[in-house]
C-alpha cells in the first residue's frame, strides 16, 4: 500500500505521519513526537509556531534536511490507519484485508516522506530500494506477484518506481522486472496527471478552502499563518509540487478552449488564471495552463525554479521515439505523457475514483502591488457567478483531483500504444459521490477524494483484486471521461 495527499481543510493535510528524530536543542522537545498528522502537531503549531515551521521546511537550496534537523516518516500500518484520533484513512481497507487473510506477513505500507522529490526520496531514504527489496522478498516467499495499492499522490510515485526500479544505474531490475514481480496495480483516486489546487498553493499560499473563508476566520489565519508562510512552506516541500498538472494545454485547454468545457460555459475552463483588475494595476492578461506554470516559476525564488526545473516535466511526447528517450531521464518518470507503462503485457492496472464532487478547476487572480507583501498575486475572492465561487471556478471531480487527471490515462491515455506498448490491460471504475445525510464523512456511498477509501464499494473492489479475482470486475464509467478524453489533443503516432 502506497499511501498519499489528502486535502482536507487549510492546508494539504497528508496520512503518513512524520516524526522529529533531531536530538539538537530546538528538536529535542519533539524527539519521535509527530509533527505531522497527530494531535502533537496541532499543539506545536499553536504554541511555538516558528519551531514547527522550521522542522517541516526542508532545506531551500538542497532540498534535504535542515541543519540541525531531522523528520522522518513513520512505518507500519500505524502511519496510514489514522490521521488524528477517531478520523480513519487506511483502516478500514486493512480490516477488510485482515478478513480474507493478511496480515503483517503478507501487507506492507510503503510510508514516506512527502515533502520530499522523488529523486531525494532515494538520496535519503533509498526509499525506492527498500521498496524493491521488500517486493522481491515478498514475491520470492509466496511465490506469488505482488499487488499495489495506491492513493493519490502514491499513484503517482507507483508510476516513478516503475521507470526507477527497471532504469539502468538507479533499480537495475531490468526490462522484465515489473512483469515478474507486480500482478496488479490499484490506482485509487490517483493525480496522474495532476492536482490544480497545486498551483495557487504554491502561487499565493491559497485554495478553495482559504478562498471561500468567511472574513472573521481570514483574518484569524492570516494572524496564525500569513499567505506568504503558508506559499513559503508549500514551496519548501518540493514533493508537493510532483503534483503540479501535467499535459499543458493540450490537456488543459488554451483561453478559448478546454476538453471538459460544458456547453452552457462562456468562459473556457481553458483560461486556467483569469485577472480581474487589482490594486494599483490594470488587469493582466489571461493564463492558460502552461502559461500560468510559466508564470509561476517566473515569480518564485531560484531555489524553488531550480528544485522543480531539476526534478519534474510537465509536458506531453508526441512520439514513442521521444517516449523511449525518456526512459533515461528521470524527471520525466513522473509524468505519464512523456514516459511508458512498463514492458508488462500481464500487468493490470485498475483505475477506481470518484466523481460528481465539485472540484477545483481554474481561478480568478488579482494583481497586488503592495509592497509588503512578498506575494503579487491572490485569488480575487469578490468574483461570483459565471460558475465562479468567491474566485475559484470548479469542474467535475472527487472534491480534491478533476476528472481530467483522475480519468483521463484511464480512459485514453494508457491505450495509445506509445504509452502503453505491451498492452496493459487497463479496468476503470467510477464511483458516484451519494454522500450520506447524517454522516460527516458521506457514509458508504461517498466519492470523495479522501473519504473513498472507506466506501463500500472499493473496499469490496479492493478485496477482488487481492483475492486474485480482478478479471471478474467489469468496468463502470458514467461520467463523460471518454467524451472528454477524445478531444484532448493527443493522439496515437
Amino acid at each position: 500500500m502506497i499511501p498519499g495527499v489528502i486535502s482536507t481543510g487549510l492546508l494539504s493535510t497528508l496520512p503518513q505521519f512524520v516524526e522529529s528524530w533531531g536530538t539538537g536543542e530546538k528538536s529535542r522537545p519533539y524527539f519521535r513526537k509527530r509533527l505531522w498528522g497527530s494531535w502533537s502537531m496541532l499543539r506545536a503549531m499553536v504554541t511555538d509556531r516558528a519551531t514547527w515551521k522550521a522542522h517541516v521546511m526542508l532545506d531551500k537550496e538542497s532540498g534535504l534536511d535542515p541543519p540541525g534537523i531531522k523528520l522522518r516518516a513513520a512505518q507500519g500500518f500505524d502511519a496510514t490507519d489514522f490521521f488524528v484520533t477517531g478520523y480513519w484513512l487506511w483502516s478500514k481497507i486493512i480490516e477488510n484485508l485482515a478478513s480474507i487473510g493478511y496480515d503483517p506477513t503478507s501487507a506492507y505500507t510503503a510510508s514516506y516522506d512527502w515533502r520530499l522529490a522523488y529523486q531525494n526520496l532515494e538520496l535519503r531514504d533509498q526509499y525506492f530500494s527498500r521498496l524493491k527489496n521488500y517486493i522481491e522478498t515478498a514475491t520470492k516467499l509466496s511465490d506469488k506477484k505482488v499487488v499495489l495499492v495506491a492513493h493519490s499522490m502514491g499513484s503517482q510515485l507507483a508510476h516513478y518506481f516503475f521507470k526507477w526500479v527497471e532504469a539502468e544505474g538507479y533499480g537495475n531490475g531490468g526490462p522484465k522486472w515489473v512483469e515478474d514481480n507486480i500482478e496488479a496495480f490499484i490506482n485509487i483516486s490517483g493525480c496522474m496527471l495532476g492536482a490544480v489546487k497545486g498551483v495557487p498553493a504554491v502561487l499565493s499560499g491559497e485554495m478553495k478552502d482559504t478562498a471561500q473563508l468567511n472574513r472573521f476566520a481570514v483574518y484569524g489565519l492570516e494572524k496564525f499563518f500569513s499567505r506568504e508562510d503558508r506559499a513559503e512552506i508549500m514551496r519548501a516541500m518540493p514533493g508537493i509540487s510532483s503534483m503540479l498538472p501535467k499535459g499543458g494545454d493540450a490537456v488543459w485547454g488554451n483561453l478559448t478552449w478546454a476538453p471538459d468545457d460544458l456547453p452552457s460555459q462562456n468562459i473556457s475552463n481553458g483560461a486556467f488564471i483569469k485577472f480581474t483588475k487589482g490594486n494599483y494595476t490594470e488587469a493582466h492578461a489571461n493564463l492558460s495552463m502552461s502559461e500560468s506554470l510559466d508564470y509561476l516559476l517566473e515569480n518564485s525564488d531560484s531555489w524553488f525554479y531550480n528544485m522543480i526545473r531539476q526534478s519534474y516535466s510537465h509536458g506531453v511526447a508526441l512520439s514513442s521515439a521521444e517516449v523511449e528517450a525518456n526512459e533515461k531521464i528521470p524527471q520525466k518518470w513522473v509524468n505519464p505523457l512523456e514516459s511508458r507503462l512498463p514492458l508488462a503485457p500481464s500487468l493490470k492496472i485498475y483505475c477506481f475514483y470518484g466523481i460528481g464532487k465539485p472540484t477545483e478547476r481554474s481561478y480568478y487572480f488579482h494583481e497586488n502591488k503592495d509592497p509588503l507583501s512578498r506575494l503579487n498575486v491572490s485569488i480575487d475572492t469578490t468574483v461570483g457567478g459565471e460558475g465562479s465561487d468567491h474566485g475559484v471556478v470548479t469542474a467535475e471531480g472527487d472534491g480534491t483531483v478533476s476528472l481530467l487527471s483522475a480519468g483521463y490515462m484511464c480512459a485514453k491515455g494508457w491505450r495509445l500504444k506509445r504509452f502503453n506498448p505491451a498492452g496493459v490491460k487497463i479496468k476503470t471504475y467510477e464511483m458516484p459521490h451519494q454522500p450520506g445525510v447524517f454522516d460527516i464523512r458521506g457514509g458508504p456511498n461517498t466519492g470523495d477524494h479522501v473519504d473513498i477509501l472507506g466506501r463500500q464499494k472499493l473496499n469490496e473492489l479492493i478485496l477482488r483484486v487481492a483475492a486474485g479475482d480482478g478479471d471478474s470486475i467489469s468496468e463502470n464509467i458514467e461520467s463523460d471521461i471518454m467524451a472528454i478524453s477524445e478531444r484532448v489533443k493527443i493522439y496515437d503516432d
